[in-house]
């Protein structure tokens, strides 16, 4: 299910981040490779986007596929 959220932090230093779901939900990790996926450059803090998730591949909870800027 495709939601809307919000680029909270990002680290570039790291290569990860999270986004504040619009429906006011838990922050979801966002990996480099995602935005590297979708062929985006990381947008600056407070980008809107619309995002999937998935399971964490290590079993930490979810995190962000699929990323579009809005």
């Amino acid at each position: 299910m495709r939601q809307n959220g919000t680029l909270k932090f990002f680290n570039h230093d790291r290569g990860f981040g999270f986004i504040t779901p619009k429906d006011g939900g838990k922050d979801v990790f966002v990996h480099i490779t995602a935005f590297e996926r979708a062929a985006l450059a990381v947008p600056t803090e407070g980008a809107s986007l619309t995002f999937e998730t998935e399971d964490d591949k290590r079993g930490r909870g979810k995190q962000a596929t699929q990323i579009e800027l809005v």
